[in-house]
């Protein structure tokens, strides 16, 4: 897992649609250049183009600048956080940026999320059936490990994920998913598991159903 820490001195950038077709407020919060970076649980640190930093918390729907402080405004730096979040350049409250630890891409995981962590496009949950690329067996997803192929160690056998024969070539380091043969899981209520690298299994749009 490589968490993506934000930086300090994150490049201040505009973001702009039409800003005639805007409030005042909404304008400039599309297009003036601004800098903003996740804090702890909801807040965020807006470091606005005049150089000032102020601090937002979604959870308050509050602002330490002046136009919301004193007028009571939805401020350019609410909008901007929330523009930032929908366009997926930062991560919403009590959620931080991730590299997907399957294709390296950009996701956002829960701050208390257990690893691995992936992305939309990769991720596998319970009860997905994927295929087993060596035999075409349709197999039932149980759950992602924690431990990589090179370190999950095969109870039956005492070696790993990535020592036993039928895994050469796949990564070592590959994350492995726990899962249950397709029959076997329609038949019985505790179905034996099995260890498979993931690179190993192609994912379907099938899922089982109870």
């Amino acid at each position: 897992m490589t968490l993506i820490e934000p930086s300090a001195d994150s490049e201040r950038t505009a973001l702009a649609p039409d800003p005639s077709e805007l409030d005042s407020r909404a304008a400039r919060a599309w297009t003036e250049r601004m800098a903003v970076r996740p804090r702890e649980g909801s807040t965020y640190a807006v470091t606005s183009e005049s150089g000032h930093t102020y601090l937002v918390d979604l959870t308050d729907h509050s602002c330490t600048c002046p136009d919301h402080q004193i007028r009571g405004e939805q401020c350019k730096h609410l909008r901007r956080v929330a523009i930032e979040i929908t366009a997926r350049r930062v991560a919403p409250p009590h959620h931080q940026r991730a590299r997907c630890d399957v294709c390296g891409a950009v996701t956002f995981v829960s701050e208390d999320a257990d690893p691995p962590h992936l992305c939309g496009n990769c991720r596998v949950l319970p009860g997905d059936v994927v295929v087993d690329r060596e035999t075409g067996d349709s197999l039932v997803v149980a759950g992602v490990s924690e431990d990589r192929a090179d370190e999950y160690v095969i109870e039956a056998t005492g070696r790993t994920v990535a020592a036993h024969d039928t895994n050469e070539g796949y990564p070592p380091d590959d994350i492995v998913v726990e899962v249950t043969y397709l029959a076997d899981a329609t038949r019985r209520d505790d179905p034996r598991r099995y260890a498979f690298p993931y690179s190993r299994l192609h994912r379907t749009d099938a899922e089982l159903v109870e």
